[in-house]
């Protein structure tokens, strides 16, 4: 258990640095897809495709390490 807590804690802050640094070159949040509605005082945002992808890195990461 302790193991993957440490390797839980160690993908989060990789996703944590590459989000708050990598911006500009992992352009996560604004990807084609995601479902952005802004009016006058009312603004939504759904991340469909962010959220397709992330969980599609974190099943193959988590293949990867189960094997």
């Amino acid at each position: 258990m302790g193991k993957v807590l440490i390797i839980t804690g160690m993908v989060l802050i990789i996703a944590g640095l590459l989000m708050h640094f990598g911006g500009r070159f992992f352009p996560l949040g604004s990807l084609p897809g995601d479902i952005k509605i802004q009016k006058e005082g009312f603004s939504f945002y759904f991340p469909v495709v962010t959220c397709i992808v992330i969980s599609m890195v974190l099943s193959f990461l988590l293949n990867i390490f189960n094997k």
